[in-house]
């Protein structure tokens, strides 16, 4: 049986999670949050986990992001 310990709160409001958290979802909207102990140690840094943020320094927004992929995509749709 697993014995990770799990919080979850079925109706939270976006606007008060962190932005890096709340993603695209509307801040005037509510979502559920999940918050699940997975472990004392330290997970290796792999996967989506190194390239999360990285461009961060950028300071993308959300939408200016959306924009530049929907005109790559256009592109490649030609």
């Amino acid at each position: 049986m697993d014995e990770r310990k799990r919080h979850i709160v079925e109706d939270y409001p976006a606007e008060r999670l962190p932005p890096e958290l709340r993603g695209d979802i509307d801040p005037s909207h509510h979502a559920r949050v999940i918050v699940e102990d997975t472990g004392s140690e330290v997970p290796a840094r792999s996967g989506w986990r190194k390239h999360f943020r990285a461009a961060a320094h950028r300071n993308t927004s959300i939408e200016e992001a959306v924009a530049r992929i929907r005109e790559l995509r256009d592109e490649w749709e030609k």
